[in-house]
C-alpha cells in the first residue's frame, strides 16, 4: 500500500493531492528522524501509512461534526499522531501537539515547519501541567497509543471546554481498562458519549475510539500531580 491508496477510502474523501504531498513528507521525515530518536516501532512505509496515518484518521469515518475553526488538543502526541494526519487533513481547524518530551516536541516543530502547517502548535510541557498553567480551553482532546483510559481522563478533561468531548484512541484491551472506568465519571463530571468499534482496512486491526463529554466544570483539585495520577489512578 502507497500513500495515494488512502483517497480510495470511501470516508477519506477530502483526501486530495495535496495533502497526501504533505503525508508523505511527515511519514519520510518522521522514518528519518526514528533513526536517531524513538518516535515509532514502525520502520517501514506500507506499515507507517496502515497503522500510523490511517489509524488515526480512523476518526473521520465517526467524527460528525463540523470542526472547522474548532480545537483539538492531543495529548501525549509524541511522534505527531494522531495529531499531524488529522490536522493535514482538516486543514480549518486548530490543533495543539502537547509532548513532553523536548527531542520529540522539536521533531513535531520541524514538521509543522517544513510542512507549512499554519493549523498546528506544538507544546512542549506535560500535560497535568499545561492543564493548571493554561487558562485555554479546548474543543476536542485526543490521545493515542499515551497511557491507561483512568490516567488520560484525569489529563485530558481538565484541558476541555464544558460541552467538550474527549477521544480516545484504544485496542482491543480497552474492555479490561473500561470495567473500572465509571466511578470516574461523577469526579470528572463527564459521560461516555460513544464507542465505535472498527477494523483497520488491510491490516485486520481492531480500533475502539470511545468519545467522552465533558458536562460540567472540573473539580479544582484535578489533575493531580503525575505520580499520585500514576500511584492512585481515580
Amino acid at each position: 500500500m502507497d500513500i495515494n491508496s488512502l483517497k480510495n477510502i470511501s470516508f477519506l474523501k477530502e483526501l486530495d493531492d495535496a495533502k497526501l504531498d504533505k503525508l508523505q513528507k511527515y511519514m519520510s521525515l518522521t522514518l528519518e528522524e526514528n533513526k536517531k530518536i524513538n518516535l515509532t516501532a514502525l520502520d517501514d512505509e506500507e506499515s507507517f501509512i496502515v497503522k500510523n496515518i490511517l489509524d488515526s484518521l480512523m476518526l473521520v469515518e465517526s467524527l460528525k461534526d463540523d470542526v472547522s475553526e474548532k480545537s483539538f488538543i492531543d495529548i501525549g502526541s509524541g511522534a505527531g499522531l494522531p495529531g499531524i494526519p488529522l490536522a493535514v487533513y482538516y486543514p480549518n481547524t486548530y490543533f495543539f501537539l502537547l509532548e513532553p518530551t523536548t527531542k520529540r516536541a522539536n521533531f513535531l516543530k520541524k514538521v509543522v515547519d517544513e510542512l507549512s502547517l499554519k493549523n498546528v502548535t506544538v507544546i512542549n510541557e506535560r500535560a497535568e501541567i499545561f492543564a493548571r498553567r493554561s487558562p485555554k480551553k479546548f474543543d476536542y482532546g485526543t490521545a493515542r497509543a499515551v497511557a491507561n483510559i483512568n490516567i488520560l481522563l484525569e489529563l485530558a478533561i481538565p484541558l476541555l471546554k464544558v460541552g467538550g468531548t474527549f477521544i480516545a484512541y484504544k485496542g482491543k484491551n480497552y474492555e479490561n481498562e473500561a470495567s473500572s472506568i465509571f466511578s470516574v465519571f461523577d469526579k470528572l463530571k463527564i459521560s461516555e458519549k460513544l464507542v465505535v468499534k472498527t477494523e483497520l482496512p488491510i491490516a485486520n486491526g481492531e480500533r475502539i475510539l470511545i468519545f467522552f463529554q465533558k458536562n460540567d466544570k472540573t473539580p479544582n483539585i484535578y489533575p493531580r500531580n503525575y505520580s499520585l495520577i500514576k500511584k492512585k489512578p481515580l
